[in-house]
């Protein structure tokens, strides 16, 4: 039963089976019956039914859910990191030390936040009248959280939102909603109530859409490309939803001739790497100085040799497959048209042997490609970072700004004042200096331009998830108020 909806565990009405692939073997770590547009009616129903109760519960009733939420995660941890690194293929290692612990980390920062929502101070803003200011849920959230970190995406979607006193339908993707499906029952575990937070597992096209479009759903929160964010925009246009959207990336990685260039290599290794660089924020385009140029490409090449692609499994793996073959096909066939017009140092295949049942691909380090070239300019969505040279600040900045997208950003240098100068003119919701991806649960996480709108973590997301009334009070008792004047006059 793949359906959490008021509460209850359910099967699909859509009569479609979908299969859970573990993308290192192939095999079926699950079915799913799909959700259907009947299976969405019933959880917004459901979230419909619970709001007013959760947006009335005061904000400690809810902290000490999200309490309660984070200490029967951590009994539960390894379970957890387990089920996500075979519905996705990720190294245990990394859902063990960064999916899990950080989701956890996210829990503990909400339940702490949902008792600190500000506004405007109290006050007589007017002479004869006080204001305040109340910030109030929004209402029923429609969610759609991506594949590529299916628990981390669905802790940032429906967190800040019950926080808030919201109540949730998250779709997940369909090729990764086990994680999903088991944090909506470890909340319910924690004692949320039923139908505040629903799961409906199906595909975009019908599930999706249903969501998206529905009468009763008052916002909408999307994860995942910037194409599908288009019609997401569309579909809450139908009705005037509020919208969030966090979409595509292709973060530059600026490396100036004063950096340290060690430091820079091990960073884009890591950056462009993580999670086999299916994260929206890794490091993609490293525009590096002509000087250190050459000494950066062979340092990350050499690096690069040294990362073991390995089945998820094993402790000594780095990077594991990619979500599917279709999307490996897809990342192959982008390196191999780069081919044609740039030089790949390293990488370029698909591995054999023990792996070759898998959706495995090499980590791909690509040189003398121009910056309107396909590899350059695209979302890959895999291991894959390119190497451009640059001669001077101005062009730095020029190309790393020379993209629709705006979501991360680094630069590595020493000079305090260059530094100031890129996160200044860099457009991009993060700018990293001489780091690249850590991200922290009281920052916020978004984008500009193409890559979206809103926050995510901190507590900036509560700007996303409330809405904002202002209540104003007449002091003096009058009948007659002096601005009365400017419309009617008694004589």
């Amino acid at each position: 039963m793949h359906q959490f909806i008021a509460g209850q565990n359910l099967t699909g009405s859509s009569g479609n089976k979908h299969d859970v692939i573990d993308p290192s073997t192939g095999e079926t770590v699950e079915t799913v019956v799909l959700a259907g547009a009947d299976d969405v009616d019933a959880a917004v129903a459901a979230a419909r039914q619970a709001f007013p109760g959760w947006s009335r519960a005061t904000p400690g009733e809810r902290s000490a859910v999200l309490s309660r939420l984070a200490r029967l995660l951590e009994e539960q941890a390894e379970e957890l990191a387990r089920l996500e690194s075979r519905q996705t293929g990720k190294p245990l290692r990394l859902a063990r030390e960064f999916d899990v612990p950080g989701t956890i980390d996210n829990v503990d920062f909400f339940a702490g936040a949902a008792r600190h929502l500000e506004g405007k101070a109290t006050a007589e803003y007017s002479s004869d009248h006080t204001s305040s200011i109340r910030r109030e849920p929004i209402g029923v959230i429609g969610s759609i959280s991506p594949w590529n970190y299916p628990l981390q995406m669905a802790a940032w979607k429906i967190l800040p939102a019950i926080a808030a006193g919201n109540t949730v339908v998250l779709k997940p993707a369909a090729n990764t909603p086990l994680t999903s499906l088991m944090f909506a029952r470890i909340l319910q575990q924690a004692g949320l109530p039923d139908g505040v937070v629903n799961i409906v597992v199906g595909d975009g096209r019908e599930a999706g859409a249903a969501l998206m479009r529905h009468k009763d759903v008052d916002m909408v929160s999307f994860t995942g490309s910037t194409t599908v964010g288009r019609t997401v925009l569309e579909a809450a246009a139908f009705n005037s939803k509020r919208v969030h959207l966090e979409l595509g990336g292709k973060a530059p990685f600026v490396v100036f001739e004063d950096a340290d260039v060690d430091a820079a290599a091990h960073g884009a290794v890591a950056g462009s790497l993580i999670n086999t660089g299916q994260d929206c924020t890794a490091a993609t385009r490293a525009i590096v100085h002509r000087s250190v140029y050459r000494e950066f490409v062979d340092k990350v090449a050499e690096l690069y040799r040294w990362v073991r692609v390995g089945l998820p499994a094993d402790e000594g793996t780095d990077i594991g497959p990619l979500i599917s073959y279709a999307h490996r096909d897809r990342v192959a066939a982008m390196v191999d048209r780069a081919r044609g017009y740039a030089t790949v140092v390293t990488g370029g295949t698909a591995p054999g042997g023990a792996l070759a049942d898998g959706a495995f691909y090499e980590p791909t380090l690509i040189t003398d490609a121009a910056p309107d070239s396909e590899i350059v300019r695209d979302e890959v969505f895999g291991p894959v970072l390119a190497v451009l040279p640059f001669d001077s600040d101005d062009e730095a900045i020029r190309l790393a700004n020379d993209t629709p997208y705006g979501l991360a950003a680094s630069a590595w240098t020493r000079d305090v004042y260059r530094s100031l100068r890129a996160t200044r003119e860099i457009k991009a919701g993060c700018v990293w200096i001489n780091d690249h991806i850590p991200i922290i649960s009281e920052m916020p996480h978004g984008g500009m331009k193409e890559s979206g709108f809103g926050k995510d973590m901190s507590a900036y997301s509560f700007e996303e998830y409330t809405q904002v009334k202002h209540v104003m009070y007449e002091l003096t008792g009058a009948v007659e108020k002096d601005w009365h004047r400017t419309i009617f006059r008694i004589r």
